[in-house]
């Protein structure tokens, strides 16, 4: 006889467990604090695309930094990636 219990949120399984969860618990963190590190880097992203753009208008404005901006971010991926318990495991696209 089948039971009708909710499933707790912790013991989903699924497409939402895919979602959420199994990719912040790949790299060791929770879904707030990847969510957390992902709205900063997008900010800075945005921030250095909308330089970019005002960059191509007026040459003399914001001359470096959409490129500091990628690089510093690059250079913190790589590191987090290096000290990573599996760094071969670890996704390029991590954030």
């Amino acid at each position: 006889m089948a039971t009708n219990q909710p499933i707790h949120p912790t013991q989903s399984t699924g497409p939402m467990r895919r979602l959420f969860t199994e990719h912040p618990r790949s790299l060791g963190m929770t879904w707030a604090s990847h969510a957390a590190g992902a709205v900063k880097i997008g900010t800075e992203l945005i921030g250095a695309g909308c330089a970019a753009l005002v960059h191509a208008v007026v040459p003399g404005w914001f001359t470096e930094t959409a490129g500091k901006t990628v690089t510093r971010i690059y250079g913190h991926i790589q590191s987090r990636k290096a000290n990573a318990p599996d760094p071969e495991n670890w996704p390029d696209y991590e954030i």
